[in-house]
C-alpha cells in the first residue's frame, strides 16, 4: 500500500558527496560485476521505449537491489525485474519528469529546423541571407540550449529521490515526486555537487566508446542510494515470517 509524503521526515544539508561515492563503492564492491550487468541491462531496456516508460521500473529494480544489499540481504540478477512491481508509480514519476521537457524542447526543435530550412532556401534561390538575422537566429538558440541545460540539471536534482522513495517508502508516483522535490531543494547544492561528479564520471566513460560508462554507472547509482539514506534513512520492514504458535497456560 502506498504511503503519504506528509508523514516522512528528511534531513537538510545532509548529503556529503565524497562520502556518498566512497559509501556507494563500498556498498557494491563485493557484487560489482553483478551490479554492472544489472545496470547495463536496466539502462538498455529502459531506453527501448520512448519517454522512459520502461526506465522507471528498471531504476526501481536497481534501487531495490541496492537497498537489499544495504540491509545485508542476498540479491540475484532477477531482482532487477521486480521493479515492474512498481510499474504504475514509476511510470507516473518518469512522465512527470519527461513531459515538461518534451513540451518545451519539441516545439523549439521544430522552429529551429524550420528557420534553418528557410535560410537555406533563401540562399539556394540566389538571395544572400542577412548576416544579422543569422547571428540572431543562432544566438537565440545558443541561449535557449544553455537555459535548457540549466533546466535539465535542476530537474535531475529535484527528481533524484523519486524512484528510491517509491521502492523504499512505497509512495505513489506523485507523492514520491513531491517529496523528492522538497528534500532535494533542502540539500540542493550538495546534491548538485554529487550529480556533477557522477555526471563527469559518466561523460569521461562515454568518451571511450561508452563501455567504461557502464562500468561507472553502478557506482553512481549506489552513491545516490547512499545519499538517499543520508537524507531519509532506510525504512524498517518487519520480515515476512509466520506468527509464533499460540501458547497455552
Amino acid at each position: 500500500m502506498n504511503g503519504t509524503s506528509s508523514t516522512i521526515e528528511f534531513r537538510r544539508k545532509a548529503v556529503e558527496p565524497m562520502e556518498c561515492l566512497r559509501g556507494g563503492w563500498s556498498l557494491i564492491k563485493d557484487k560489482y560485476w553483478l551490479f554492472v550487468g544489472m545496470t547495463a541491462v536496466g539502462v538498455i531496456i529502459g531506453s527501448v521505449v520512448p519517454l522512459g516508460i520502461l526506465l522507471g521500473p528498471m531504476m526501481c529494480g536497481l534501487y531495490l537491489a541496492l537497498f537489499q544489499t544495504r540491509r545485508g540481504n542476498p540479491i540475484e540478477f532477477g531482482l532487477l525485474f521486480k521493479g515492474f512491481d512498481y510499474f504504475g508509480d514509476s511510470v507516473v514519476a518518469t512522465l512527470l519528469h519527461m513531459i515538461p521537457i518534451v513540451i518545451v524542447v519539441v516545439p523549439v526543435y521544430i522552429l529551429f529546423y524550420v528557420g534553418l530550412f528557410v535560410m537555406m532556401s533563401q540562399q539556394q534561390s540566389g538571395g544572400e541571407p542577412d548576416p544579422r538575422m543569422m547571428l540572431g537566429f543562432f544566438g537565440f538558440f545558443a541561449v535557449f540550449w544553455l537555459a535548457m541545460i540549466v533546466i535539465l540539471v535542476l530537474l535531475s536534482v529535484v527528481f533524484t529521490f523519486a524512484y528510491p522513495l517509491i521502492v523504499d517508502r512505497r509512495l505513489s508516483g506523485v507523492e514520491a515526486v513531491k517529496l523528492s522535490i522538497k528534500a532535494a531543494l533542502a540539500n540542493f547544492w550538495r546534491l548538485l555537487g554529487l550529480l556533477m561528479i557522477t555526471g563527469l564520471m559518466g561523460f569521461v566513460g562515454a568518451l571511450f566508446c561508452y563501455v567504461p560508462a557502464f562500468l561507472v554507472m553502478p557506482v553512481s547509482f549506489a552513491a545516490i542510494a547512499v545519499a538517499y539514506e543520508q537524507v531519509f534513512g532506510l525504512a524498517e520492514f518487519q520480515p515476512n515470517v509466520p506468527p509464533p504458535p499460540p501458547t497455552f497456560a
